[in-house]
């Protein structure tokens, strides 16, 4: 992805890769750059009960923290008509100071009065920032109101965040939605496909945050509340949870006449289906007086089963779908946040189609019958299935201000683009003539400890090498000395370093930058944060990960993996190690201990592993496993034949068992064939379990191995899977590549 961007596009004023990633104390350094600790000035508007709620865990936190920020809220929208609940009360509940009520919406509900409101507030909102001066604006969404905010603030030279850019619904929002994208300074999307369509909308990366929805964050922390309480208050004294249905459902504004015909259906379907039904009305779109309409036609608000309501606070709301046997319309609420909690969801029509959704989801597009809806109902109610944190994992608002922290407001105002070259060509820009784009790849293993400079093109400008010590003290002293040399280093090699990428043995969380456990060669290296004090030393971003998956990475960014959509790379060195890349992305595993393929089991009576288990393929086919055979044979005098020989000092290791077995000793190549068929049917499980198009094996023993294993899978995999390619790296030091391209691969990117 890296090679769709342009060059200058990372030259900006500032350095945007070392900006995003600083700690509290370059927080601080931003802030008094910005002003003698002037506190940031942060305008939040909220048009309407939905954006409120992904806004105000954010209000919250701001207010939280009154020594980086000061908040302003300001209220339009639909928060100020009655028909809607006079929503801006809840806010007040909240305890928030509301700076000012803009009464922005010009009534009617169709096509003409959404475009009136738009210039009301055009009219109204360049007041109220001028009164303000606040040095950024919080933006939600996609709505009509969020566009005349937008559309003020950038022409008014104020900065613009953005929340939940990216994302696809499927009808008009989609154009206002991206249109806001293209006024904002700043993106914080919720998923990571949001991300790359941002992306591929030629926004900055630098200035995209995947922080996930801010509403998760009180959805993940409320589900053991009392809901009892909620339900008889909004739903009635004698319902049970899991035996009612939460309706919601919005008119569509490029095609209003089908909107109120499905939604008419949908009520016809509710009767019919009997149970208890809490209808929330409409939003303030073009076409919701129409559908209100039709829920008094057909006696919503009074029949026995239904409880039509304007508006509920979002801490019950989140009760209410929690605990609901079904949640049926085409609301976002839906599709995003109800999924939190497994709740089953039918979405009708298209408002939706193009959201991201759980297996929860059974979508009806063409709700164009009663029998249609009904069916999904009788298919969906009262079932559960996996919570889905697509959204969010509940820590988006710490993300978030941690990112406005760091807006160096010194920094050109300006929007820049970044558009992919049409064409090759050589950027005149001083700054790309002079340095080139690195990073510092650290690789730790079991004797060495490495550091080098790498390029974005994957040459290694530079390599230092040490002995790994064997006290957590020494080593962490060393990794920051070599890297504070390399950084210092690479300003005369004209590198430009992006950031730390390190490869390490053992279980790593690479979300944290932690190493959870470590393997038996690295001695106290578990529970080991090495993110906090390199970047903290360095002020880089710094990403870590497992040797094995760095080997993938390498490959799928300079090696054989090159746009491989399926592919497994085997290390066969001191150890058995690997990764796994499926369509595209590292699979890191639930725990992060997937593609430990070292450990898969190829007998069930073959040699002790350093695990402790039995019959691993690292107990045949690592180094240490053939060191352990070489030393057999020696110690029986079996190991050596004609032209060799080993001094009285010298140890043995794999190296004298090859070189045995290309001399002709028949019990050495007994070993190594034995050794291989053991990696060969390792392969062959991985064959029949991920069915990749591609295995590369690396390291060195993988040319010793790679006949061996091609003829095992002829013998032993499936006709299908037979005509996978085997073959051996060609990258000389897939460790160091690895880490490097963990900074220089944009796919890891904007998440702390």
């Amino acid at each position: 992805m890296g090679s769709n961007v342009h060059p200058r596009r990372q030259q900006g004023v500032g350095g945007p890769h070392e900006l995003y990633f600083k700690n509290l104390s370059r927080q601080k350094q931003i802030m008094e750059k910005n002003g003698n600790n002037r506190k940031l000035r942060v305008c939040v508007a909220t048009c309407n009960r939905a954006d409120y709620s992904k806004l105000a865990p954010i209000m919250f936190g701001i207010k939280a923290e009154p020594q980086f920020f000061e908040l302003d809220v300001v209220v339009l929208g639909s928060h100020l008509i009655d028909d809607y609940g006079n929503t801006y009360r809840m806010i007040e509940q909240d305890d928030f100071d509301i700076h000012t009520r803009l009464h922005t919406i010009v009534r009617g509900e169709d096509e003409a009065a959404m475009v009136e409101s738009v210039g009301l507030a055009l009219v109204k909102l360049p007041d109220v920032l001028n009164r303000l001066k606040p040095d950024i604006v919080i933006v939600h969404g996609d709505r009509f109101d969020a566009l005349a905010l937008a559309t003020s603030a950038a022409l008014m030279n104020i900065r613009i965040l953005h929340i939940e850019g990216g994302e696809v619904s499927g009808t008009i929002d989609d154009s206002i939605r991206h249109a806001i994208t293209k006024l904002a300074h700043f993106h914080v999307c919720c998923t990571r496909s949001a991300e790359q369509h941002l992306i591929s909308m030629c926004e900055d990366h630098d200035r995209i945050l995947l922080a996930g929805c801010p509403s998760y964050d009180k959805l993940l922390s409320s589900k053991n509340k009392d809901y009892m309480s909620i339900i008889r208050m909004w739903i009635g004294e004698d319902v049970k949870p899991r035996d009612y249905i939460v309706a919601l459902q919005h008119p569509v504004t490029t095609d209003i006449k089908h909107s109120i015909k499905m939604f008419e259906l949908t009520l016809d379907a509710l009767i019919s289906f009997n149970k208890r039904t809490l209808v929330l009305f409409p939003n303030i779109d073009a076409g919701s007086k129409e559908m209100v309409r039709v829920m008094r036609k057909k006696g919503i608000e009074h029949h026995p089963n239904f409880r039509a309501v304007k508006h509920v606070p979002f801490e019950q709301f989140i009760q209410l779908v929690a605990h609901a046997g079904c949640v049926i319309g085409n609301s976002s609420c839906g599709v995003r946040e109800v999924g939190a909690f497994g709740t089953p969801v039918i979405n009708l029509g298209t408002r939706q189609i193009g959201r991201e959704t759980g297996e929860n989801v059974l979508h009806v597009r063409d709700a164009d019958t009663q029998d249609k809806i009904l069916q999904a109902l009788h298919l969906q109610f009262g079932q559960q299935y996996p919570c889905s944190k697509i959204y969010g994992d509940g820590n988006a608002v710490p993300r978030i201000l941690k990112f406005l922290k760091s807006i160096d407001l010194k920094e050109p105002l300006q929007k820049k683009f970044c558009f992919p070259p049409v064409k090759e060509n050589i950027s005149q820009d001083i700054d790309h003539i002079l340095e080139t784009q690195s990073a510092l790849a650290v690789d730790l293993g079991g004797t060495n400890l490495r550091v080098a400079i790498v390029s974005m093109k994957g040459e290694i400008v530079k390599k230092y090498t040490q002995l790994n010590p064997k006290t957590y003290e020494d080593r962490i002293g060393l990794i920051l000395k070599m890297c504070m040399e390399a950084a210092s280093e690479a300003v005369n090699l004209n590198c430009r370093i992006l950031g730390v990428g390190i490869s390490t043995g053992g279980r790593v969380n690479p979300r944290e930058g932690i190493v959870l456990h470590s393997t038996k060669l690295i001695q106290e290296w578990s529970s080991v944060d090495l993110r906090t004090p390199i970047s903290d030393a360095l002020h880089l971003p710094v990403w870590v990960d497992n040797d094995g998956n760095c080997a993938a990475l390498a490959e799928r960014k300079f090696g054989h993996g090159k746009g491989v959509e399926n592919f497994v790379t085997l290390i066969t060195g001191t150890g058995i190690g690997g990764g796994i890349i499926h369509q595209h992305e590292l699979i890191h595993g639930s725990s992060f201990c997937a593609a430990e393929l070292g450990h898969i089991v190829v007998s069930l009576e073959g040699p002790e592993c350093l695990c402790g288990s039995h019959g691993c393929i690292e107990a045949y086919a690592s180094g240490i496993a053939l060191q352990r055979e070489a030393k057999k044979l020696h110690d029986e005098d079996l190991l050596l034949v004609g032209g060799m020989s080993v001094k009285t000092e010298e140890t043995i290791s794999a190296v004298h068992l090859i070189q045995a077995a290309k001399l002709g000793n028949a019990k050495a190549d007994s070993i190594l064939r034995t050794a291989g068929t053991a990696l060969g049917l390792g392969v062959v499980n991985i064959l029949h379990t991920m069915n990749p198009s591609l295995v590369i094996l690396s390291g060195v023993l993988a040319g010793h191995y790679v006949n061996i294993v091609k003829d095992v899978i002829r013998r032993q995999a499936l006709f299908s899977a037979e005509t996978v390619d085997v073959v051996v790296s060609n990258l000389a030091d897939p460790a160091l590549l690895g880490a490097a391209s963990l900074v220089l691969d944009y796919s890891t990117r904007r998440i702390y």
